[in-house]
């Protein structure tokens, strides 16, 4: 079966931070609970089996709502190359890891393809995400490719976060 995959997103940021560090930040639970959540969220749950075929399965409330409905996502693992890339089918999931539709988005894809490439730059770690529709109609798809702007705020949140929890681990060592 030939996969049928959109425009990509892309998204590029440099960070001062050794490339094995921003690969960990990526893959580990203990990092990805610290960092991965947009502004106004936190995670509360994570777990994390990086392996091919493993899942990063999590879920995130808006910060200082004990109370409120988590939204659950996950990542099943297709390809990691350690330090350098890293490629997961990305979609909302349930508590239990079953996949479901976007919670305010019913026409969202139900399964996104993101690749993320590490390379060694002066002084760190150049960090490109491509992040597709995958095997989506073609209503998913114009939703995504016309979510692009969206996702580059969210994402450039999520990277601000990184950002700051990378440059904390260093200062710690």
């Amino acid at each position: 079966m030939t996969e049928k995959v959109s425009a990509p997103f892309i998204l590029e940021r440099r960070f001062s931070a050794p490339r094995e560090l921003v690969y960990a930040a990526l893959t580990e639970a203990r990092h990805l609970a610290a960092w991965m959540s947009p502004p106004g969220m936190e995670m509360s749950h994570c777990t994390v089996d990086a392996c091919v075929g493993g899942v990063f399965h999590y879920a995130m409330k808006p910060s200082g709502a004990p109370d409120a409905s988590a939204m659950w996502g996950k990542w099943t693992f297709r390809e990691l190359t350690p330090p350098e890339r890293i490629v997961v089918v990305v979609q909302f999931s349930d508590a239990e890891g079953g996949v479901t539709r976007h919670p305010m988005a019913s026409e969202w894809p139900l399964y996104t393809l993101s690749t993320t490439t590490l390379s060694e730059v002066a002084g760190g770690t150049l960090m490109r995400l491509e992040w597709r529709a995958l095997d989506a109609s073609e209503a998913e798809e114009a939703i995504f490719d016309a979510s692009h702007a969206s996702m580059s705020q969210g994402w450039g949140g999520s990277m601000d976060a990184l950002e700051r929890y990378l440059t904390q681990r260093q200062a710690d060592r």
